[in-house]
């Protein structure tokens, strides 16, 4: 009998350290119920066509997704706004020949927040991400992949530091 209630207070115990802890969560304040996300012009001297609409569409849906506001078109209780403002390729791993065995492509986005609500919340910030890729692929035929890859990274830091409190 002790040995058995030995056991279950050991798997008690072990059940209560199993507890997992996740980033995601987001901490929207209660008064805040709408948002709007402005459409994000390609300022960066290397374009890439599909970015400005990708980018925004995805900080849309992030936000849809990852809280309770609803996507408004104007009028609004916070407010995204900004630019693309980099979109570079350069080489990384330069080897002993000189030859680049990785390339880097990098996004650059200047984003604005506004709190209607609450303007001592409003924010400006400059966000950046990268994904590497072996030097011999062609960028033409992984851009899409990498480009998605990278915009969800900006969305997630982009959201973070609207609404997580950590």
């Amino acid at each position: 009998m002790k040995q058995l209630l030995l056991y279950i207070a050991l798997i008690g115990v072990l059940s209560a350290c199993s507890v997992r802890f996740t980033l995601k969560g987001s901490s929207v304040p209660e008064n805040l119920k709408t948002f709007t996300v402005q459409y994000f012009e390609n300022r960066a001297p290397l374009i890439n066509p599909t970015m400005s609409q990708s980018f925004t569409e995805a900080l849309k849906d992030r936000v849809t997704r990852e809280s309770r506001l609803v996507l408004e078109t104007k009028n609004a209780d916070i407010d995204f706004s900004g630019e693309i403002t980099g979109y570079s390729i350069r080489p990384m791993a330069i080897q002993a020949d000189a030859i680049s065995a990785e390339t880097r492509l990098t996004v650059t986005v200047k984003v604005r927040y506004r709190n209607f609500k609450d303007p001592k919340n409003n924010w400006e910030s400059q966000f950046s991400a990268y994904e590497d890729y072996p030097s011999e692929r062609n960028i033409n035929d992984i851009e899409g992949e990498l480009t998605t890859q990278i915009i969800e990274q900006l969305t997630e830091d982009i959201f973070n530091k609207a609404f997580s409190d950590w």
